[in-house]
C-alpha cells in the first residue's frame, strides 16, 4: 500500500515529477538494487551488468540533473522538486539515489563557479548524456583524513598540522595532482571524471585547498577494487590513486581564498540531500512494516490488531513525518540562501539517517526472524539505513563540527 502523505499544496508539476519518479523508482530501481544486492562488488560493475542498463535508463530520464537548473541543461527543480525527486529516488534504492547524486559533482560545482570552459567541458557534457557515458564522483575523503576535511568553519580547519593528503602543484599551465583517495569515494571506480578537494597551501591547513576536475582517463590515474561493504552493495565505491597526474590549469574551479567557503556550500548541499535520501529510505522500512503487519498472524490474529504493534507502527510513523519536515525545511532553506546554515543540513543528516535506522530496526523486530532474512526486502533496508550513519560524514564528527557552529553563534 503506498505511502499517503499530508497535502503540502504541491503544485501540478511537483506532484507530476512525484508520481513518474515514484514508477520509475517502483518498477526499475527497487527491483535492480535488490538483484544487485546479491552480487560482489566486481559484478555489480561488470560489463553487461544490470546495473548498467538501470543507470542508463536513468540518465535518459534526465534524472542525472535534478539539481542542476534548466538554463544549463538539467531538470530545472524547485527546491521542494529537488527534495521530492530525491525522496522518491531512494524510497526505490538508496545505492542509485546517492549515485545519480555524486555523479552530478563536476557539472554542479563548475556551475558554482562558471567559466565558458568549465561550461564546455563539464557542464553541458554532462547534461546532455543519456548514455551515462560522463559520471562524476566526489573525490575528498582520504586514509588518514575522513569528515575532518569536511569541518569548514571550525577552527580545526585552519590547523597548518591538519592538512589533505592529495596535493596539487603548479607547473606552468598545468597542475600535477598526487596523493589517494580512501575508498569511500561513491561512484569511485567508475567514474570519468573525479571532483578532487585538494590541498594547495599546506600553512593554511585544510583551509588552504583547491578543487579540480580531473578526467579518470588521463595518465597516472588508477583506481582500487569496488568496496565490498556491508549495505548499499549496488553504489559502486573505491579509492582512486592519482600518480603525478597533469590536468590542464582551467580544470581547477576553486583557489584557496574561496575553498572553505564552496566546501561550507558542498558539505549543505551533501548532507541535506543525505536528509531526503534517507526519509526515502526510513518510509520504505516503514510501509514494508505495516504491509506485513497486516498478512502476518500470530496469537490468533493479525499482528497489526495488536496494540503494541500499533504502538511501534504509530512511533515509526512520527519518525518518517518528523524526517519529511526537517530535511525539506533544510534543503529547501540551503538551496535558496547563499551562504547556506550549513549547520541545518547537518542536523537533518544527522536526525534523518538515525530515524532511518530506528524504524528499520523496528521494521526488522515486526518481521521476526524473517527481519534478518535476506529473502525480505527489511534486511536490505536495515544494512543500507546503517551504512547512513558514517556517509557524507560521520554523525559523531558532524555533530560536533555543527555544535562548534552554534557554539560561535552562528546564525
Amino acid at each position: 500500500m503506498p505511502y499517503k502523505e499530508l497535502n503540502l499544496n504541491l503544485t501540478d508539476d511537483e506532484v507530476a515529477i512525484k508520481n513518474s519518479v515514484h514508477e520509475f523508482a517502483r518498477k526499475v530501481l527497487r527491483p535492480a538494487s535488490i538483484k544487485l544486492d546479491k552480487l560482489s562488488p566486481e559484478d555489480v560493475i561488470k560489463k553487461g551488468s544490470l546495473f548498467w542498463d538501470v543507470l542508463r535508463q536513468a540518465y535518459s530520464l534526465g534524472l542525472h540533473t535534478f539539481l542542476l537548473p534548466e538554463s544549463y541543461g538539467g531538470l530545472g527543480l524547485s527546491p521542494l522538486g529537488v527534495h521530492i525527486v530525491e525522496e522518491e529516488l531512494a524510497w526505490g534504492s538508496i545505492d542509485f539515489a546517492i549515485a545519480l547524486g555524486v555523479a552530478t559533482f563536476p557539472a554542479f560545482l563548475s556551475m558554482l563557479a562558471p567559466t565558458d570552459y568549465l561550461l564546455e567541458n563539464f557542464v553541458y557534457p554532462y547534461t546532455k548524456d543519456k548514455t551515462a557515458s560522463f559520471i562524476g564522483c566526489w573525490a575528498i575523503t582520504q586514509p588518514n583524513y575522513g569528515s575532518d576535511t569536511l569541518a569548514a568553519g571550525t577552527d580545526q580547519f585552519k590547523n597548518p598540522h591538519i592538512k589533505g593528503e592529495i596535493t596539487a602543484r603548479g607547473d606552468g599551465n598545468e597542475w600535477i595532482i598526487n596523493g589517494t583517495t580512501s575508498a569511500w569515494v561513491s561512484c569511485g571506480t567508475i567514474a570519468t571524471h573525479a571532483t578532487v578537494f585538494l590541498n594547495r597551501e599546506p600553512s593554511m591547513g585544510m583551509a588552504g585547498g583547491g578543487i579540480c576536475i580531473v578526467p579518470t582517463n588521463l595518465p597516472g590515474v588508477s583506481k582500487g577494487k569496488p568496496l565490498d561493504k556491508m549495505g548499499q552493495r549496488a553504489l559502486n565505491q573505491g579509492e582512486i590513486i592519482f600518480d603525478n597526474v597533469r590536468v590542464p590549469k582551467d580544470n581547477m574551479i576553486i583557489d584557496p581564498d574561496a575553498y572553505e567557503a564552496m566546501t561550507d556550500i558542498t558539505l549543505a548541499a551533501a548532507n541535506g540531500s543525505m536528509g531526503a535520501f534517507l526519509t526515502g529510505v526510513a518510509r520504505a522500512a516503514y510501509e514494508e512494516a505495516l504491509d506485513y503487519a497486516k498478512q502476518r498472524v500470530q496469537g490468533g490474529k493479525p499482528l497489526i490488531e495488536h496494540g503494541f504493534i500499533r504502538h511501534k507502527l504509530l512511533h515509526m510513523f512520527k519518525l518518517v513525518e518528523a524526517a519529511r519536515a526537517m530535511s525539506r525545511s533544510a534543503l529547501v532553506y540551503n538551496l535558496t540562501n547563499s551562504p547556506p546554515d550549513t549547520k541545518y543540513s547537518i542536523a537533518s543528516k544527522i536526525f534523518c539517517t538515525e530515524a532511518a535506522f530506528k524504524v528499520a530496526h523496528e521494521a526488522s523486530m515486526i518481521f521476526g526472524g524473517y527481519g534478518v532474512a535476506k529473502e525480505y526486502y527489511i534486511e536490505k533496508l536495515f544494512r543500507d539505513s546503517r551504512a547512513a550513519l558514517i556517509e557524507d560524514g560521520s554523525n559523531d564528527s558532524l555533530a560536533i563540527f555543527a555544535g562548534e557552529l552554534i557554539a560561535k553563534g552562528e546564525e
